[in-house]
């Protein structure tokens, strides 16, 4: 009998992948020039010239039974290496290469990172807004998501109301900094403050909660923001990264779980990370990747386009009656819709060829998201037809 499970997801809507087909079609019907499409969060600036320099060298220098072999099921031990150098070097960190798994990107990371240190019938608590696919990850993981809402005045998390929420099921905490889709990083003060409750919290039940943060932003962040390592303040920590958005390669689906080496378990955590894998039939990032991305990954795209898109949408929809906090990194920001209905509003929105996720698909009505990960010369076009929107507003108030 075919998967009922499956079969009723089918009539969960993939909102974001709608308008984006919508804008689409639209685009085929009007011309591209016409449509503003802001739905997808796919990087707008190419890989550095150096990615594919490297992969063309491996092809011509490396044994191709090697090259296109299966590769050790933890990851090819020499990037391993290599990924623990440059986060030690950047981070200040002591990692060991025995300390990183090797992903098919950040979310083959976080299926990992879930099944690891829960079980099933346990309980993670997460923060809204949240990217989507957290409640389908923790699903499959066999894990209760709780939700606590941040504080929308600042996106940072509600630290107040974590504390009481934390009980005998609580396993682990999931944040995601920068955050997809408010655009905020956590600052120092948070994750200090984080960190003080889970130890206290993990004293008290007699067992870690630990903490997984999600981080494939973790490159894309503006001039003067405050944005700490958090496997740095908290031991019990799993980072998840993927070089989709800082080398732009989504599309190649590779990342890594890296585990603080004064975690609870820290070993047993990357030695099970293989059985996992048995069970979700992961077998491993392609060896050209893995071997690509250990000679590059101190190096990032040229990711300035995105802070100045940003601060030319701010500034603007600031001046046009929008609210919104403003965005520390990523390629996101997250203002308030201007009416409660924020489906509705993002509908008003298409109408106008002006395509926008409503903040409801990240658990937190009221909003709407912006992706300006688009060239600069969109995002000044499109500003007009933001003003126009907000005037619409004005007049029927």
């Amino acid at each position: 009998m075919i998967n009922t499970q499956y079969t009723a997801m089918l009539g969960q809507k993939d909102i974001i992948f709608e308008i984006f087909h919508y804008s689409t079609a639209r685009a085929a019907e009007i011309g591209a020039e016409n449509v503003f499409n802001f739905s997808l969060g796919n990087p707008s600036v190419p890989a550095p010239t150096a990615v594919n320099n490297t992969m063309i060298r491996k092809l011509g220098a490396l044994n191709p039974l090697t090259l296109h072999g299966y590769s050790p099921n933890k990851g090819i031990p020499a990037v391993r290496e290599q990924l623990t150098a440059d986060l030690n070097q950047k981070y200040g960190c002591h990692y060991t290469a025995e300390h990183i798994f090797i992903t098919a990107g950040a979310a083959s990371a976080l299926a990992h990172a879930l099944r690891a240190v829960t079980n099933p019938g346990d309980e993670v608590i997460t923060f809204t807004p949240c990217f989507s696919e957290y409640y389908p990850y923790a699903a499959g993981a066999g894990v209760d998501l709780k939700t606590l809402p941040a504080d929308t005045d600042t996106f940072q998390i509600p630290l107040k109301f974590l504390e009481k929420e934390i009980g005998e099921r609580t396993a682990a905490v999931l944040i995601n900094t920068p955050n997809n889709p408010s655009g905020v990083v956590y600052s120092t003060e948070t994750i200090r403050r984080l960190s003080e409750i889970l130890t206290e919290r993990s004293r008290v039940l007699g067992h870690p909660i630990y903490l997984i943060s999600d981080e494939p932003y973790r490159d894309i962040l503006f001039g003067g923001v405050d944005s700490p390592y958090v496997a740095n303040f908290y031991p019990d920590t799993l980072t998840c990264y993927s070089f989709s958005k800082s080398l732009s390669l989504p599309g190649e689906r590779i990342g890594y779980l890296a585990v603080n080496p004064e975690c609870s378990d820290a070993d047993t955590i990357i030695d099970i990370c293989p059985q996992i894998s048995r069970t979700i039939g992961h077998n491993g990032a392609a060896a050209l990747m893995q071997h690509t991305v250990g000679d590059t990954c101190g190096l990032t795209a040229d990711l300035t386009v995105y802070e100045k898109n940003k601060n030319i949408l701010y500034g603007a929809l600031l001046s046009y009656g929008y609210s919104c906090v403003e965005p520390g990194g990523t390629f996101y920001m997250f203002p308030r819709s201007l009416e409660p209905d924020d489906e509705a509003f993002c509908k008003r929105a298409m109408a106008l060829d002006l395509m926008l996720v409503p903040g409801s698909n990240f658990g937190c009505p009221g909003h709407f998201r912006i992706a300006y990960c688009v060239p600069t010369e969109r995002v000044k076009r499109s500003l007009p037809v933001f003003e126009r929107l907000a005037k619409e507003y004005r007049a029927n108030r």
